[in-house]
């Protein structure tokens, strides 16, 4: 007879998994575990409740900050024939910002931690859970905590008065694009991370992207070989996409943008699987 609370193999599917009481069955699963480890993630924030909601007050911060200080001082901005105030001009440039600093701290800091210090992510490889699903499960999470300071990000912009057509609406899928571009890619680079000096690249490669990526003032005024390395910097294309659904100027650029962004964030959660699996798994 086996001993109480021992672990057994039973074979699923061909693949051999353990099997017991404080192991998911893979029926459980369905076709994928990334809602699992998403329902973990609510499940702790529960109690750190507080974290989640001080993200909330960004918005305002920002907002406010342009509202009473650059916005007396910049006046109205042209942009592609037209004029808009530069709080209009500025407001989905900062929303972009906050999608790709929501998503980087979120899927660097907290992953880092969990897979080098608490060894999270050892336990829920030992369940039926693949590093695929893992990845996906943290990017979901990251992307539904991301959607809510969007959305309150939006609700803001139009209290304030900084929106510049009903069609800013689309901004919110359009900031979802830009979260998942950023933490698909904040999740791959953490797996290569040594030590908490590593952060410091982190720092090193956002702060540049707030600044130089057209995000408070238009592209125009930066010299021609300085624009060609924006436009292809990724936070260029999540301002410009964001912009460009809240002004209404809509052309086929918009799609460049958006297939920019998805490749990006695809190609990193790839990568964040594979590198699950060579860390965690034997």
């Amino acid at each position: 007879m086996s001993e109480p609370g021992a672990l057994t193999l039973a074979r699923n599917g061909g693949l051999l998994a353990p099997s017991g009481p404080r192991i998911t069955p893979l029926a459980l699963l369905g076709r994928s575990g990334a809602k699992r480890v998403f329902q973990r993630n609510v499940v702790v924030y529960r109690r750190g409740w507080k974290f989640l909601v001080s993200g909330f007050f960004e918005p305002f911060f920002y907002l406010v900050s342009i509202g009473l200080g650059l916005s007396k001082l910049v006046g109205v901005v042209h942009l592609d024939g037209h004029a808009f105030p530069y709080t209009v001009f500025v407001a989905p440039g900062l929303l972009a910002a906050s999608a790709m600093n929501g998503a980087i701290f979120d899927c660097t800091f907290k992953i880092f931690f969990q897979l080098k210090i608490m060894k999270v992510y050892d336990s829920m490889l030992s369940t039926p859970l693949s590093p695929g699903d893992v990845a996906a499960g943290e990017l979901l999470w990251a992307l539904a905590r991301g959607g809510l300071y969007c959305g309150v990000f939006i609700c803001v912009m139009a209290g304030f008065g900084y929106v510049g057509t009903p069609w800013v609406v689309l901004c919110f899928p359009g900031a979802i694009f830009a979260g998942y571009a950023f933490a698909g890619v904040a999740m791959a680079g953490t797996s290569f991370m040594r030590s908490w000096q590593d952060f410091d690249f982190v720092f090193l490669v956002a702060l540049p992207l707030f600044l130089f990526s057209a995000t408070f003032y238009p592209l125009a005024v930066y010299p021609g070989w300085l624009q060609l390395v924006i436009r292809c910097t990724p936070l260029y294309q999540a301002v410009a996409l964001l912009r460009g659904f809240d002004l209404g100027l809509f052309t086929w650029s918009l799609l460049g943008h958006v297939a920019y962004l998805v490749a990006m964030g695809s190609a990193g959660l790839a990568v964040t699987a594979r590198r699950l699996a060579r860390l965690v798994l034997p």
